[in-house]
C-alpha cells in the first residue's frame, strides 16, 4: 500500500481551539490511524508545520506531541513548495489577510470561523480563491457531532412529520477571571469580549447556526436578534480589569424557508441546567427530538402525554418519561471528520461544500443580526450568489 504526503502550515496552532480538536485530535489522530484512505488504495499522510509567533511555545508543542516541523516564519512556509494547504485557526480579525496570503501563494485553504468580521471580507475571500483556482473550506465541526447526525437521520427517515420549530440552548457560565476574587480564572480568551479585537457571541455563535439551520432545517430567510453585555467587566490574561464591549449574550429567532421557525439563546452568562452545552429541539407534526453533543431523545406522536392545565395540584404528569433514546452509531470526532472530507478533496477526491462562500453565509448572518439589534427590527437574508 503506498503513502501520499501531503504538508499542512498550521497557523494558530497553540490556542485552544487549534491545539486540541485540529492538532491534537484531527491531525495528529489520523497519522496515527495511518492517514487518510483514498479510492485507489493510497494513504493520505498529513504532515503538519506548526507555525506561530512565540517561537517557545510553538517549539514546545512541536516536542510534546512529536511533530518535527515548526517556525516563526510565516512569510518562508508560505514560499514553500512543499506545503500544499494552508490552515488558520489564530483570531477572526487578522484570518483575511492571512488567508489572502496564501491564496496568493497558490495554497489550498482550510479555516476556522468566522472567516471574518465582515461580510464584504468573507465575499473577497471567496472570490479571491476562486480566480486563484485553489481549494477552499470552512471549519463547520456541528454538522458531524453526534446528535445532530441523529437528527439528521430522524430528518430523512420522516420522524417528525412536517418541522414546525426549532429550539436551541447553548451557552455556559464564563468566570470574569479576577484574580483577587478567589474564583475560578476565566475559561475563554479575553479578546472574545472586546468588539474592538473582534469580540462578541453574535459573530461568533450565529456563524455556527446558519450552517446548522441551513444545513439540517431549511435556508434561514430572515432574523430578530437582540443582544446583551450582560457583565460589564472581566479581567484579561494578564489579571488586568478591561471594559466588555462586546455582546455576551444573544437571543435570535430566525424564519426558514418552508415556514419552521428557529429560536436559539447563546450565552456565556448562563448556568447550565440541560442535558449539554448545546441543546435543540425539533418538533413536528408526528414526533419531536431533543438532541445534545452525542445523545438524542425522541417522542413520537403515540407516545405525547395529555396534559391538563391544573396549578391547584402537583403535576400528575413526568415529562421526562415517554422518551426513548436514539441508538448510537459509530462516528469519530466532529472536526476530524471534516478534515477527512478536505483532505480527500484536495487530493481529487469528491466534492466540498463547506468553502468560503458558506463560511460568507455565516458571517452575513452575523452582520445582519446585529443590525437587527441596533435597529429593533426584523431584517431578511439576501441570498449570497456563487
Amino acid at each position: 500500500m503506498s503513502e501520499r504526503r501531503i504538508g499542512i502550515i498550521m497557523h494558530g496552532v497553540t490556542g485552544r481551539m487549534g491545539m486540541n480538536q485540529h492538532l491534537i485530535r484531527s491531525i495528529l489522530e489520523i497519522r496515527k490511524q495511518g492517514g487518510v484512505a483514498l479510492k485507489d488504495g493510497t494513504r493520505l499522510m498529513p504532515d503538519p508545520l506548526l507555525v506561530g509567533r512565540n517561537a517557545v511555545k510553538i517549539e514546545e508543542l512541536a516536542r510534546q506531541h512529536g511533530v518535527q516541523r515548526w517556525t516563526t516564519d510565516l512569510e518562508g512556509a508560505l514560499a514553500s513548495k512543499a506545503d500544499t494547504v494552508f490552515f488558520d485557526a489564530a483570531s477572526t480579525q487578522l484570518r483575511p489577510k492571512l488567508i489572502k496570503q496564501a491564496i496568493k501563494a497558490g495554497k489550498h485553504v482550510y479555516c476556522e470561523k468566522p472567516v471574518s468580521t465582515t461580510l464584504a471580507e468573507a465575499q473577497d475571500l471567496y472570490k479571491a480563491a476562486r480566480k486563484a483556482k485553489v481549494k477552499h473550506g470552512v471549519v463547520q465541526d456541528k454538522l458531524w457531532l453526534p446528535g445532530l447526525m441523529k437528527l439528521a437521520k430522524l430528518r430523512d427517515e420522516g420522524f417528525f412529520g412536517r418541522i414546525l420549530s426549532v429550539r436551541g440552548e447553548f451557552g455556559y457560565w464564563v468566570f470574569e477571571g479576577d484574580p483577587q476574587s478567589g474564583r475560578p480564572p476565566a475559561q475563554r480568551p479575553s479578546w472574545n469580549y472586546r468588539k474592538q479585537d473582534g469580540g462578541g457571541i453574535i459573530l461568533d455563535m450565529l456563524c455556527h447556526w446558519r450552517y446548522v439551520l441551513d444545513n439540517l432545517f431549511g435556508e434561514v430567510q430572515s432574523v430578530s436578534c437582540l443582544g446583551a453585555t450582560h457583565i460589564p467587566h472581566r479581567w484579561d490574561e494578564d489579571g488586568k480589569k478591561y471594559k466588555a464591549t462586546a455582546d455576551d449574550a444573544a437571543y435570535a429567532t430566525f424564519k426558514l424557508a418552508g415556514g419552521v421557525i428557529a429560536h436559539f439563546n447563546s450565552s456565556w452568562t448562563v448556568r447550565v441546567r440541560r442535558d449539554d452545552l448545546l441543546t435543540l429541539q425539533v418538533d413536528g407534526t408526528e414526533g419531536s427530538a431533543v438532541a445534545g453533543l452525542r445523545k438524542c431523545l425522541v417522542q413520537s406522536y403515540a407516545d405525547t402525554p395529555k396534559p391538563v392545565w391544573n396549578p391547584d395540584i402537583p403535576q400528575p404528569i413526568n415529562f421526562f418519561e415517554g422518551w426513548k433514546e436514539v441508538p448510537d452509531e459509530s462516528t469519530q470526532n466532529a472536526f476530524k471528520a471534516q478534515w477527512e472530507l478536505f483532505l480527500r478533496h484536495v487530493a481529487g477526491e469528491g466534492p466540498f461544500r463547506w468553502g468560503l462562500l458558506e463560511g460568507a453565509k455565516g458571517v452575513q448572518l452575523a452582520e445582519l443580526g446585529l443590525k437587527s439589534w441596533r435597529q429593533r427590527k426584523w431584517i431578511d437574508i439576501p441570498k449570497l450568489k456563487a
